[in-house]
């Protein structure tokens, strides 16, 4: 299933809601906005493709761009990739990820 990321944002949702978040979708080009109370999400996706490298690179850069700064270290920051991509979304290095709050999310 290549290009399926309409599928991975809808199980992502899904995953959310069922915790108790309440999710947005497309929100000032952002993929999904979700909230709980007073914690804030803020997520990109990329589904399956042909070029998944370029793609999740892709995916940060819209996602450091779509980032309101003064919700930096306070709201979370997601990337959803396909459990396929995890490893092409984690060569982003660890502390970096830290540092802006965000995490790796994937869906099957």
């Amino acid at each position: 299933m290549v290009g399926d990321e309409a599928r991975v944002v809808q199980a992502f949702c899904t995953w959310l809601e069922e915790r108790g978040w309440h999710t947005r979708l497309e929100v000032e080009h952002v993929d999904v906005v979700a909230d709980r109370g007073n914690q804030c999400l803020y997520a990109e996706a990329k589904g399956r493709t042909a070029a998944m490298g370029l793609d999740v690179d892709t995916l940060y850069g819209q996602l450091l761009r779509r980032m309101p700064a003064d919700l930096v270290g306070t709201a979370v920051f997601a990337v959803v990739v396909p459990d396929s991509a995890v490893k092409t979304a984690a060569r982003v290095p660890a502390r970096v990820r830290e540092l802006l709050g965000l995490e790796i999310k994937w869906r099957r």
